[in-house]
């Protein structure tokens, strides 16, 4: 047996068994994504805000 049998099996498995599995998830994961980074920007904006707030409240800091 070549390598290129082993090759064309692991072809074969992906064609019929991931590719199917990735049809069915659709865009839900691509949307999940999306909505998470818009989530985590948000999140990280509101902490450098507060951040910001106590860095011009502290007059002892180097700047």
């Amino acid at each position: 047996m070549g390598s290129i049998k082993v090759f064309e099996a692991i072809d074969d498995f992906l064609q019929n068994y991931i590719y199917v599995i990735f049809d069915n998830i659709g865009d839900i994961f691509n949307y999940s994504c999306i909505v998470l980074g818009f989530f985590g920007l948000f999140y990280w904006l509101r902490y450098q805000k507060k951040f910001n707030d106590q860095a011009a409240n502290d007059s002892n800091q180097l700047k």
